[in-house]
């Protein structure tokens, strides 16, 4: 949905605008010239030199190690995809909305970059004996670094400015969603393992919780990627701030439910992390019980101001057709 965000206004609108505060270059090999394809280029070439240094002395053994080099292929494929759009001026042919796609990608690139940079290390390069595939697995992690700060910079350089004619995944609170749904993954992740929160009726509404939120935030998402926000029985605004509000309330449950009945001893929970016996061995390529549980309680408190954030953004927002 084409905006132009006017301090707490936002207004409908058809006009185009490159978000960096001139017009952009598209169609032509100049596209490259400008601030942000130079941008684009740096991220295609440091992910490119990441999954190339892991790939030449296969170092992606595990989940850990899957999940990193699916992050740098993923993103080096889609920036790709980006560039070649904007090279060849495909905008209007693109099925997506090109307000919202590019700003949207960057942002979920830049926490998949992040999330990487943190897992890959940690959990997989600390296990591995020194040698030539340890150095590389090392530089890997450096470019993905540098991955991460590059499509951060995008995002940055790309959202709403009061005044500017964009999308509204541009905005704080769109920018949120994807850091929600991006975090609701996470906890997937870790809540993968049924034994987890089976049987006890209140982590179960816990998972519930995650799964609600995150399914209304992909359709908030979508609906704007596709430039479909008018095929709702509801005005989008009151969509926007009555999802974020439903999310708050759902989150403050989970928040205290989560923790309480895993980490309460009243409730069969273990309060100390000793106690989990699968946590006593440090093992490569795995993350015992006990520490999933904490990983779900921090991700959720995360969740929760992320969408506390939304619904005060949401709430200052207004649309005015035009």
């Amino acid at each position: 949905m084409p905006v132009t965000v006017t301090r707490t206004t936002i207004t409908t609108t058809t006009s185009s605008s490159s978000g960096l505060g001139s017009p952009a270059i598209v169609g032509s090999p100049r596209a490259l010239a400008h601030p942000l394809g130079l941008l684009r280029l740096l991220q295609l070439l440091s992910t490119c030199i990441a999954f190339s240094l892991v790939a030449s002395v296969d170092a992606w053994t595990g989940p850990m190690g899957n999940w990193s080099m699916f992050t740098w292929c993923f993103c080096f494929a889609v920036t790709l995809v980006i560039l070649i759009i904007e090279l060849c001026g495909l905008q209007a042919r693109f099925p997506l909305s090109w307000r919202n796609f590019p700003i949207t990608f960057a942002c979920y690139a830049a926490l998949f970059c992040l999330s990487a940079s943190i897992i890959y290390p940690t959990t997989y390069v600390q296990f591995m004996s020194h040698g030539r595939s340890r150095d590389h697995a090392i530089a890997a992690t450096f470019f993905s670094c540098i991955a991460c700060v590059a499509y951060a910079t995008e995002v940055a350089w790309t959202r709403a400015r009061p005044g500017e004619i964009t999308g509204y995944m541009a905005t704080v609170p769109g920018l949120l969603k994807v850091l929600e749904t991006f975090v609701a993954c996470i906890i997937f992740a870790f809540i993968s393992s049924p034994y987890l929160y089976q049987h006890k009726p209140a982590l179960e509404w816990c998972v519930a919780v995650y799964a609600i939120c995150f399914i209304l935030a992909a359709v908030a998402i979508l609906l704007n990627l596709g430039d479909c926000t008018n095929m709702l029985p509801i005005p989008f605004p009151s969509f926007l701030s009555g999802l974020a509000l439903l999310s708050v309330l759902f989150y403050a449950t989970a928040l205290v439910l989560w923790p309480l009945y895993q980490f309460d001893e009243r409730y069969g929970g273990y309060p100390r992390r000793s106690r989990d016996v699968g946590c006593s061995n440090r093992h490569s390529y795995y993350v015992c019980d006990w520490d999933r549980r904490l990983a779900v309680a921090i991700l959720t408190a995360i969740n929760l101001l992320a969408y506390v954030a939304d619904l005060v953004y949401s709430a200052r927002l207004v649309f005015v057709k035009v």
